[in-house]
């Protein structure tokens, strides 16, 4: 019965994880199409991969929330390795994903303060 239960959960958690990184695919494309059709400069893109970028680290936290629940009852050492397989390779999409977020954050900021800097002095 608890096998049963932990197998709901499961499916509920990877349910979740696909409708967010669904939800976040759905809306970066909208906002790429309108920054396309406005002809927007560069930071309006960064900004469109960003809000996706955020979306792909949630779905794949709740994607590896999924992973350990598939665990959690009698693994076997096979499933422990493939779980152990599985945490390495999102941990690092994690890392770098949210690295690049920090970097084109931080790139952002520094043309948006240009912008407003050599806008005070016209």
């Amino acid at each position: 019965m608890l096998r049963s239960y932990v197998n709901l959960f499961i499916r509920l958690v990877e349910a979740a994880g696909a409708i967010v990184i669904f939800v976040g695919a759905v809306i970066a494309a909208v906002q790429f199409v309108r920054a396309a059709v406005r002809g927007r400069h560069r930071d309006e893109f960064v900004r469109v991969r960003l809000g996706l970028a955020r979306y792909l680290l949630l779905g794949l936290e709740f994607q590896l929330a999924s992973d350990v629940l598939r665990t959690a009852i009698a693994p076997s050492f096979a499933e422990i390795g493939k779980l152990a397989a599985i945490a390495a390779i999102r941990t690092a999409l994690n890392y770098f994903l949210g690295k690049e977020i920090a970097e084109e954050r931080e790139e952002v900021e520094k043309n948006e303060e240009r912008q407003r800097d050599g806008g005070d002095r016209t």
